[in-house]
């Protein structure tokens, strides 16, 4: 992949955990991009929660090897991190202006831009969602499908803004201290998995705090302004011209935002999926969750078929079928319980 010409570039790129991770400079600034897969493949991109990155966010996901499977075998993974989130990153300058929720939504345009992607498939996790959705209200060609985990479509409540500005003046004066790290991880964790005085905190909560550890303060606290100050975008979503999928724990503190959500697409051309004893972080909680829903999310698509399942192949991310059952009946607005073993879909 060569330069391109413009405001729009790849700077640097080095080897990621098995990946390779590239520097793209956009018009509002440098992000990382961590590319995982065959680059002939359909694209899936994917873009984190607030002071996460592909490492804390995707991994529980894409380290389950049904999911592996699914995803990896038919999509070329972008990660996406906030600007200052990936792993090893240096502190942003205060020099830098702090991007708007929409320079956000722009540099996604500009790195299908410079890796001459043509519709995606998107994967975003909370603050990730939403930046998610309102590239996908801005750039409605570009993108084939969402799938949106704990998402957000409103402006702040004066108790997420108020609370969000707490974390910010701890993370201004004193870094990413153990506060503030349990504020997040209240944000991002059912109370199960976080453990009490008695019992302890599951290992994925551990393996987050510790990740929190290497997030420079200086670039939390820059995209918590990003996000705090986003807009609403409910009248918009009227707008998108791709499926959507939207997965939200119940124990999430945005539960109630990605029911409001559901209520404002389209039914004929999105679904829900409650999970029980889960935080807003469904991607590392309960990641087999995910599984069967988005495999018939992705028949649509002709990404994914199992032996039963009859019908020519269609071209990637072109969804052949749009219908109400955008998934099985008792998959529309069910309430999954925590799924320990996957059920085969094959017979």
């Amino acid at each position: 992949m060569g330069e391109s010409s413009g405001s729009v570039s790849v700077d640097v790129e080095r080897i990621s955990l098995g990946g390779k991770e590239h520097f793209v400079k956009t018009r509002h600034g440098t992000v990382s991009v961590a590319v995982f897969g065959d680059q002939k493949k359909p694209a899936l991109v994917t873009y984190p929660d607030v002071a996460l990155n592909y490492a804390s966010c995707f991994q529980g996901l894409f380290f389950c090897p049904e999911a592996a499977s699914l995803l990896l075998h038919n999509f070329c993974i972008y990660h996406i991190s906030p600007p200052g989130h990936e792993l090893g990153a240096a502190p942003i300058s205060s020099d830098v202006p702090i991007p708007s929720v929409d320079d956000l939504a722009d540099q996604i345009a500009d790195v299908l831009d410079i890796f001459g992607l043509g519709p995606v498939m998107c994967l975003g996790v909370t603050a990730g969602a939403y930046i998610l959705t309102l590239f996908a209200i801005k750039y409605k060609e570009r993108v084939a499908g969402l799938i949106l985990v704990s998402p957000l479509c409103k402006a702040p409540s004066w108790t997420e803004w108020l609370f969000n500005k707490v974390i910010s003046n701890l993370l201004y004066f004193y870094g990413m201290c153990g506060l503030v790290k349990d504020f997040l991880l209240q944000r991002y964790f059912s109370k199960e998995v976080r453990g009490s005085g008695q019992v302890a905190e599951s290992a994925i909560v551990q393996v987050c705090r510790s990740l929190l550890d290497e997030r420079p303060s200086e670039n939390v606290w820059r995209f918590l302004q990003s996000i705090n100050g986003r807009y609403d975008i409910t009248e918009q979503l009227h707008q998108l011209q791709c499926q959507t999928l939207i997965f939200v724990g119940e124990d999430s503190p945005y539960h109630s935002d990605a029911l409001h959500m559901t209520s404002k697409l389209d039914r004929r051309y999105s679904a829900l999926v409650e999970v029980q004893a889960c935080g807003s972080v469904v991607t590392e909680e309960q990641p087999h969750a995910m599984l069967i829903p988005m495999e018939y999310f992705f028949i649509g698509y002709g990404l994914y078929r199992p032996r039963q399942f009859t019908g020519s192949p269609r071209s990637p991310l072109s969804p052949w079928c749009i219908s109400p059952d955008l998934l099985l009946p008792e998959s529309m607005g069910v309430k999954l319980k925590p799924i320990k073993t996957r059920v085969s879909l094959h017979i």
